[in-house]
């Protein structure tokens, strides 16, 4: 249960006057059940408590932030915490997965003996597979009540001055503008940006219609004294370059004009250029184009984008938050530029990769954690997937079952057991409260198509457990036994340790880790799921296949190993960290090199834990105190 609620609006004290320039929200996009998130509205953003479980740099600002944009909005109104921009670029609710690239790391032994024979290292193709990072599939009724409530809880905690940018597509970009008008009011709306990026050419420009080329970005002010800083390209017309019409020895265009009877120069290339306009077409986001910058993420975007966002509409010192951040883009232009920044992202790849990356930046941060209970696995897609093979019995697709149903089970003496479980992407459903439970008993139950006497409902959390049960029994008008189960006691079983083998030897004042074996089950199992399904498609193609191959060590399986020689437990603090990044090379302390890892790590301090993150991003800690 959250600890309390906060409200989205300012509280009047009570017997003070509602002055009326004050006005609250009045709903404009008309669609079925939009009134339904009014009553989450009401009650306030679910506040819990936050652990502070990584710092860098000594008392940071910064903030990373796991878990959903609502109750970390909770957590930064709290703390009184006030942004002055906002740039988010959320699902679009295109009906797609996105998945992400899985590197298989070279192997360290194999780069050890290279390196004693004096030997080059040959670099062949990288091996790879995906892993579904998030699905974009939604109702659309669903996804803008979800959209609407996150514009509420970033609305509270801005700044009267602040701006946000809003990210989006053709798919659902202008239902989401309405919301805009209706949280931010219409008269503050400042422009739609269209960002011209993405090419036409491969199988996009088969397509029998016009090939899409763009996004939408839309762009709000809170108030006219909010910063704008104007750029401008340094590009000129035919004309400006006519009217410097001479050049000088350097090459350099310059014209004449006077001040009073002073002769002057004026350099073309000292004036400000064209301003820039809402169609940017100069900012490629294809992955090629970002070079180093690519980090492999789905709907990684550019840092140059966020750095002519962050310029424009924010001055150095101010805060800078991005409530879906992904691959860590908006920190780090934001940390670059002199801004303070918030990153919040529900999924541990994206916290994962933006620290890396703050790293390797030179930033002060701090990462916590929203402890609402949830013990979740990578991200909520993997998760509930996951669960799918954690309910004993479970199938999916049962004929007769609705979609509203997760699957179903078969008992020998009930019979068919429909079983419901909240979707975790959606933040909506995990409270049980009497409007869900209502929905349940009064028209899923009488959906079903087939007889059945049981069925079973899964919560993450409940308003009042008793008063959900009162209300089963007075207002199910069928027979059919309503069953409650805390998901919670499953999701804690998805977590699940790998086994690392390793030895610690201290030679000259230092400290020498040496992992021997890494033991990778989940990893494994996608991996031959991986190859079998290569072996079927060059069975059915005939194209060479060549399987993935791990080490009887398995140490190609890690990513990265942080030591903490601080702390025996609580906040984890990394004095001494390798990371290896998908060509082999080591990345030490957040310094890139040019040398393959041996499967060992130095460190100057006695470590008291370490912690080992797989190429997929499971964190398997070592025990406290097993350095000792």
């Amino acid at each position: 249960m959250p600890v309390k609620y906060i409200p989205y609006e300012p509280i009047t004290v009570e017997g003070q006057a509602v002055l009326n320039n004050i006005t609250r929200t009045r709903r404009l996009l008309q669609y079925r059940e939009n009134d339904k998130v009014f009553n989450k509205i009401q009650r306030g953003m679910p506040y819990y408590e936050l652990e502070t479980v990584e710092t860098h740099g000594d008392n940071p600002d910064n903030l990373i932030i796991r878990g959903e944009c609502v109750s970390a909005c909770a957590y930064l109104k709290e703390q009184n915490i006030k942004v002055d921009l906002v740039y988010i670029d959320p699902p679009f609710a295109s009906g797609a997965d996105y998945a992400r690239k899985v590197y298989i790391r070279r192997n360290p032994k194999l780069a050890e003996k290279i390196k004693e024979a004096e030997q080059e290292l040959e670099i062949d193709g990288l091996k790879a597979f995906e892993e579904k990072m998030y699905g974009d599939i939604w109702k659309k009724e669903d996804y803008l009540n979800w959209m609407y409530e996150n514009l509420r809880a970033i609305k509270s905690v801005m700044s009267d001055n602040a701006s946000i940018y809003v990210h989006l597509d053709r798919t659902i970009g202008h239902y989401v503008k309405i919301l805009l008008d209706e949280v931010f009011g219409e008269d503050n709306f400042r422009g739609e940006i269209i960002w011209a990026n993405l090419s036409v050419s491969g199988y996009k420009s088969q397509a029998n219609n016009w090939i899409r080329g763009h996004d939408n970005i839309f762009y709000y002010k809170r108030s006219e004294e909010t910063v704008f800083n104007k750029e401008h390209l340094k590009e000129f017309s035919e004309g400006t370059i006519r009217r410097y019409d001479k050049i000088d020895n350097n090459g350099r265009r310059f014209k004449i004009y006077y001040e009073g009877t002073k002769k002057r120069k004026r350099y073309l290339d000292e004036s400000e250029g064209l301003p820039i306009a809402d169609t940017w077409t100069d900012i490629n986001s294809m992955q090629t184009a970002m070079g180093s910058e690519y980090l492999g993420y789905s709907t990684q975007k550019p840092e140059a984008l966020l750095e002519r966002i962050i310029q424009a509409s924010s001055d150095e010192g101010m805060l800078v938050a991005d409530f879906f951040g992904g691959s860590g883009v908006t920190a780090k232009v934001a940390h670059d530029l002199g801004r303070k920044f918030i990153h919040v992202d529900v999924g541990i790849n994206s916290i994962q990769t933006t620290r890396d990356r703050l790293i390797e930046a030179g930033a002060k941060f701090k990462i916590m954690d929203i402890k609402d209970g949830i013990s979740l696995f990578r991200n909520p897609a993997q998760t509930m997937d996951k669960l799918a093979k954690l309910i004993p019995g479970l199938q999916k697709n049962i004929e007769g079952v609705g979609k509203f149903w997760f699957g179903a089970i078969q008992d020998t003496k009930i019979g068919t057991i429909p079983v419901y479980v909240p979707n975790l992407i959606d933040s909506k459903e995990k409270v049980l409260d009497k409007p869900l439970i209502n929905k349940i008993i009064n028209q899923e139950l009488q959906n079903l198509e087939i007889d059945v006497k049981k069925v079973i409902i899964y919560y993450v959390d409940v308003d009042d457990y008793k008063e959900i049960e009162k209300f089963i029994r007075d207002n199910n008008p069928t027979a059919i036994e309503v069953e409650l189960k805390d998901l919670k006691n499953l999701l804690h079983d998805i977590v699940v340790d790998d086994i690392v083998e390793y030895k610690i030897e201290e030679k000259d004042a230092k400290y020498e880790i040496e992992i021997t074996r890494f033991i990778s089950d989940r990893l494994k199992q996608k991996i031959h799921e991986f190859n079998e399904k290569g072996r079927l498609q060059r069975l059915e193609s005939g194209k060479k296949y060549t399987p993935i191959e791990i080490s009887e060590e398995g140490l190609e399986l890690i990513e990265l190993i942080s030591l903490d020689c601080t702390n025996k437990e609580g906040i984890w603090k990394s004095d001494t960290e390798v990371k290896i990044d998908k060509n082999g090379y080591l990345i030490v302390d957040g310094n890139k090199t040019k040398e393959f890892w041996g499967g060992k790590v130095l460190s100057n301090k006695n470590p008291l834990r370490m912690k080992i993150r797989n190429i997929s991003g499971d964190e398997t800690p070592i025990p406290k105190g097993i350095f000792d």
